[in-house]
C-alpha cells in the first residue's frame, strides 16, 4: 500500500475514535480497573474495614484482654478440679457422663457467681446499699494499687524497672502513721500533713536507688530488692519502740491514728470507700499530664527510649533518673496512706501485704498508662474483694484468686504465647524485626 493510501485510511477514522494501542506498547495500553480505585466506594469501605480489623487484632490491648480471658479459663479448670462434687461425679463418668458435666457447670457457675457478687453487685442483698457494697469494696481495694501502679508505670516508661514499691509503701505508711497518731493538729491540716508525710517517706526511699543508679550505675532491680527487705525489718524494729507502740501493750502495732488524720468516708459509715480513692484518680490525671503534656515527661520518655541519644540531645539523664524514682516513691508512699489513714488506721508489719508486688502486675497490665493502670487496679481490687465471698459461698480456697493473678502475670509477660493460643497476628514492627 502506498503512502497516499495509508493517509486515506487514516483519514477514514472519525475524529472521536481513539487510536488503538498496540498490545506490545505497555505505556499506551489501558490499565485494568483496580478494586481499590477511588471511584469504587465499596472497595474503599472494605479496605478500611480490613485495616481496622488488622489493627484491632495486632493491638496490645487485645492481647491484655485475651490474657485475662485465658487466666480465667485456666482458673476455671482449677475450680473444677477442686470441687468435691465434680470429683465424686467423675468416679462414675462412663456410666453417667452427664452428671460430671452438670457438676462442672455448677462448680463454675457457683464460683464465678460468687466472685461477681463479692466484687461487683450483690443482688441477694436486702437494700440498695447492700447491692452496691461489693463494688465499693473493690474500689477500696484498688486505691493503693492505683497509687503504686502509677509510680511503677512512670519508672517503666523511663527505662527503670523499679520493683521497690513494697519498701517505699512501708516507709511512707510508717511516716504517715506516726504523724497521724503522734501529732495532734486541727482537722484538715492534720490529714494534709499526714498525706504529705506518706509521700515524703516514699520519696526518700525512692531517692536512694535513683541516686545510686544515676551516680554509680548500680542496677535499680538489685537496689530496690534490698531496700524492700531493709524497709520491712526497719518497720519491725520501730514497732518494738515505745514511741510506736500502744500504751500498755507489747504487740507490734501502733496506736490508732487520730480522726483528724483519717480519710473521710466517701459514701457514709456503711461503706469503707474513702476519699483516698478520689486522690488516687487525681494522681492518675496528674501523671497523665506529666507524661503526655509536660516537658519533664517528654524527657522521661526520651530517656526511657534511648538514654544515650537523650544525653546527646542535651538532656540531663542523671537528673531524670533521680526525679523518676523520687516521684515513683512518693506515689508508692501515697499507696501506704490508704491502709494507715483509710481502712486499717494502724501500722503493723503486715500493712503492706503484697500491695507493692501486685502493683507491678497492675502497671504491666495497664501498659504503664494512667487509664490502663486504673482499670487494671480495679480488676485486681475486684479479685481481692471477691476472695472471702468465693470461700464462703463456693467453698473454694482463696488461693484460687492468687493463682488467677499469677496467670495474668504469666500471660502478660509473654505476649507471643497469647497470640499463639488465640491465633492473633503479630504486629507489623515485630514481623519486620523477625524478617
Amino acid at each position: 500500500m502506498s503512502g497516499e493510501e495509508k493517509g486515506g485510511a487514516a483519514e477514514e477514522r472519525t475524529p472521536n475514535e481513539p487510536e488503538a494501542a498496540s498490545p506490545a506498547d505497555p505505556e499506551t495500553a489501558p490499565e485494568p480497573p483496580r478494586a481499590d480505585a477511588p471511584g469504587d466506594p465499596g472497595a474503599d469501605s472494605g479496605s478500611r474495614s480490613r485495616t481496622v480489623l488488622r489493627e484491632i487484632l495486632e493491638s496490645s490491648t487485645l492481647v491484655v484482654i485475651m490474657a485475662i480471658v485465658a487466666s480465667l479459663a485456666i482458673g476455671g479448670l482449677l475450680i473444677v478440679f477442686a470441687d468435691e462434687d465434680v470429683r465424686e461425679a467423675a468416679t462414675y463418668f462412663f456410666s453417667r457422663p452427664a452428671d460430671t458435666f452438670q457438676a462442672m457447670g455448677d462448680a463454675l457457675g457457683g464460683a464465678y457467681s460468687a466472685m461477681f457478687s463479692g466484687a461487683v453487685l450483690n443482688f441477694n442483698a436486702n437494700d440498695f446499699s447492700g447491692v452496691i457494697k461489693p463494688f465499693t469494696q473493690t474500689l477500696t481495694q484498688a486505691t493503693p494499687l492505683i497509687f503504686a501502679g502509677l509510680g511503677l508505670g512512670i519508672g517503666f516508661r523511663a527505662g527503670l524497672f523499679n520493683i521497690g514499691a513494697q519498701g517505699q509503701l512501708l516507709i511512707g505508711a510508717t511516716l504517715g502513721a506516726y504523724v497521724g497518731f503522734a501529732w495532734h493538729l486541727p482537722w484538715g491540716i492534720h490529714l494534709l500533713v499526714a498525706i504529705v508525710g506518706c509521700a515524703l517517706g516514699g520519696a526518700i526511699w525512692g531517692f536512694i536507688p535513683g541516686f545510686l543508679k544515676a551516680r554509680t550505675g548500680a542496677h535499680e532491680v538489685i537496689v530496690t530488692i534490698m531496700l524492700n527487705y531493709i524497709a520491712l525489718n526497719l518497720v519491725a524494729w520501730l514497732l518494738t519502740l515505745d514511741a510506736f507502740q500502744r500504751e500498755g501493750s507489747d504487740n507490734p502495732i501502733t496506736p490508732i491514728v487520730d480522726e483528724t488524720a483519717q480519710y473521710p468516708l466517701l459514701l457514709g459509715s456503711d461503706f469503707n470507700l474513702h476519699w483516698g480513692f478520689v486522690l488516687a484518680l487525681a494522681c492518675a490525671a496528674g501523671v497523665w499530664w506529666l507524661m503526655e503534656r509536660s516537658t519533664l515527661g517528654f524527657e522521661f520518655r526520651a530517656v526511657g527510649a534511648n538514654p544515650h541519644a537523650a544525653r546527646t540531645a542535651g538532656m540531663n539523664v542523671t537528673k531524670a533518673y533521680i526525679l523518676v524514682m523520687v516521684i515513683a516513691g512518693a506515689l508508692a508512699g501515697l499507696a501506704g496512706s490508704a491502709p494507715v489513714l483509710g481502712t486499717e488506721k494502724v501500722l503493723t508489719t503486715a500493712t503492706a501485704g503484697s500491695l507493692g508486688f501486685d502493683a507491678i502486675t497492675v502497671a504491666l497490665l495497664g501498659r504503664s498508662r494512667p487509664l490502663g493502670t486504673v482499670m487494671a487496679a480495679i480488676l485486681f481490687g475486684g479479685l481481692r474483694a471477691s476472695g472471702p465471698t468465693l470461700q464462703v459461698q463456693a467453698g473454694l480456697p482463696v488461693d484460687i484468686v492468687f493463682v488467677i493473678q499469677a496467670l495474668i502475670v504469666l500471660f502478660i509477660a509473654a505476649p507471643p504465647l497469647v497470640r499463639s493460643i488465640f491465633r492473633l497476628p503479630a504486629p507489623a514492627h515485630e514481623k519486620e524485626v523477625a524478617a
